[in-house]
């Protein structure tokens, strides 16, 4: 079975979702992150997996579920941190970041049977998924984060060394106002949604 990971932020104001700022304060930024985090770990702690791990620069909360184990970021940049959440597993892992509150514990059903990985391209071009048979950091060290290309240069990193790969639904990742919105309407009774149209609302009210 596989071990689900989630990295993220603790969902401190000023510290995350700075892009939504404006429209929404710093302290709203923070209770979206939060939410959709919440969701997030939700959706992981009903999908299949051996262990559930949250690699998170912070502190937990009340948002944590049980069932996860709390393992601190690396130092360094995204690259030598996503290396180093893999170098915790010994077996199949698959690696998910806390933007898209959208998914479902269906995307996160991966068998390894006939595929050494899988990858989630986001739509901003970047990844929100990344999963491996075989976990090797060196797949992700050197490559470039947050750029249009990011995705297309992980994926390839996969191929080159070999692997056979299966891509998981494009989604698209929290990171504007305007994705906010988008991503709410996919899963319109989760936290994520609930909070974002009362943040909305408080904002509209200013």
């Amino acid at each position: 079975m596989t071990t689900l990971l989630v990295i993220a932020k603790e969902p401190r104001p000023g510290r995350v979702k700075t892009r939504l700022t404006p429209p929404f304060t710093p302290e709203e930024a923070a209770e979206l992150a939060e939410a959709a985090l919440a969701d997030t770990l939700c959706t992981v702690a009903a999908a299949p997996a051996s262990r559930r791990i949250l690699v998170l620069d912070g502190a937990p909360g009340p948002w944590l579920p049980p069932g996860f184990d709390v393992v601190p970021q690396c130092s360094g940049g995204l690259d030598e941190r996503l290396a180093d959440a893999f170098a915790r597993c010994t077996g199949p892992a698959l690696l998910i970041g806390m933007d898209t509150p959208q998914v479902t514990p269906e995307m996160l059903t991966v068998d390894f049977t006939r595929c050494d990985g899988y990858f989630g391209l986001a739509e901003d071009g970047g990844f929100w998924a990344l999963g491996v048979a075989r976990p090797d950091p060196a797949l992700l060290r050197g490559v470039p984060m947050s750029t249009p290309v990011t995705g297309a240069v992980q994926r390839e990193r996969l191929v080159a060394a070999g692997l056979r790969v299966r891509d998981l639904p494009c989604l698209r990742d929290v990171d504007t106002a305007a994705d906010a919105h988008a991503v709410a309407a996919l899963a319109p009774h989760g936290r994520f949604a609930v909070r974002l149209a009362r943040c909305a609302t408080a904002a509209g009210c200013r």
